[in-house]
C-alpha cells in the first residue's frame, strides 16, 4: 500500500488538513522524539512503514503512520518486545484481514509482554486471538438459562473479584499437568 508523493512543484490542496497531510522524517523525529535509526529500522523491519515513498526515496509520514509509530512507541517503553509487537501485528492481520494496519485501527493494551487487543466488546490476546476477558453478565444469564434461578445467579455475578478486593479475572488456558504420586 506504498504510495507515491506528487510530483515536485505541485502545491497541495489548500484545503487540507493535519490528518491529509504527510510528514517528513526531521518532523517525525521531532514529534515523537523517535530517532532516525529507529524510524529506518522500523520501516526495514515492517513494523510501520511509512505510508508514502517520493520519487527520490524520500519517507513521508501520514497521520495514520504518527499514530502507528506511537503506539509502537508507547509498546515497547511498557515492556513489550519489538518481536512481539511484530508477530502481533502478524497475527492481528490473519485474524482480521479488514484490519489493514493494527497499530492504528485498533485499541492495544500492554500486559508484560503480552498485547491485548479491545475490539467490539471483546478482549483478546493479539498473537494467539484467545479470549482474554468475558463479560460476567453474560455467564449470569447463561446459568440462569440452564435452570438456575436468575436472582442467585444475578448475585453471584454481582460479587466481581473488585467488590471483593481482588484482581479482576483474566481467563487464560493453562497447560494441564500430571498428578504427582508419592
Amino acid at each position: 500500500m506504498e504510495r507515491r508523493a506528487e510530483a515536485p512543484g505541485s502545491a497541495p490542496d489548500a484545503a487540507a488538513t493535519d490528518l491529509e497531510r504527510t510528514f517528513r522524517t526531521h518532523e517525525v523525529i521531532e514529534i515523537l522524539g523517535l530517532s532516525r535509526r529507529q524510524l529506518q529500522y522500523w520501516a526495514q523491519t515492517d513494523l510501520v512503514r511509512p505510508s508514502v515513498t517520493t520519487r527520490g526515496g524520500h519517507h513521508r509520514y501520514t497521520f495514520q503512520d504518527l499514530v502507528a509509530l506511537r503506539t509502537a512507541r508507547r509498546l515497547i517503553d511498557a515492556g513489550v518486545s519489538v518481536q512481539r509487537i511484530r508477530s502481533s501485528i502478524q497475527a492481528l492481520r490473519r485474524l482480521l484481514p479488514s484490519v489493514t494496519r493494527p497499530l492504528s485501527e485498533l485499541v492495544l493494551v500492554a500486559t508484560g509482554d503480552v498485547v491485548l487487543v479491545f475490539r467490539e466488546g471483546a478482549a483478546f490476546e493479539a498473537a494467539s486471538g484467545q479470549e482474554w476477558v468475558f463479560p460476567v453478565a453474560d455467564l449470569a444469564r447463561e446459568i440462569a438459562a440452564a435452570g438456575r434461578p436468575a436472582d442467585a445467579a444475578a448475585s453471584d455475578a454481582a460479587e466481581t473479584p473488585a467488590r471483593r478486593g481482588a484482581a479482576p479475572r483474566t481467563v487464560r488456558k493453562a497447560p494441564r499437568r500430571k498428578p504427582r504420586r508419592a
